[in-house]
C-alpha cells in the first residue's frame, strides 16, 4: 500500500515509472474499511465476516469495481 496526496499524484507517480493505477481509496475509504473489519474482532463471539457481509462493507463505502469484486 502507497500513500499519495491526490488522485492526480498517483497519475503522475504512475506515470514517472511506467505503471497502471491500481485501486485507489480515499484515508475516509480506508478508515471506514478498518472499523467495519475489525471493530468486533476482540469481542469473545467474534465470527468472520461471510462473503455477503464483506461484499456489503465494500459497497456500502463505495470500494467497487474489478478490484474489489470478491467472486
Amino acid at each position: 500500500m502507497l500513500f499519495f496526496r491526490s488522485e492526480d499524484h498517483v497519475r503522475r507517480w504512475c506515470e514517472a515509472r511506467g505503471r497502471e493505477p491500481g485501486a485507489v481509496l480515499s484515508l475516509d475509504q480506508a478508515w471506514r474499511l478498518a472499523d467495519g473489519w475489525y471493530r468486533n474482532k476482540l469481542r469473545p463471539d467474534w465470527r468472520r465476516h461471510t462473503l455477503e457481509e464483506t461484499e456489503e462493507l465494500l459497497r456500502a463505502i463505495g470500494l467497487t469495481g474489478r478490484f474489489w469484486d470478491l467472486r
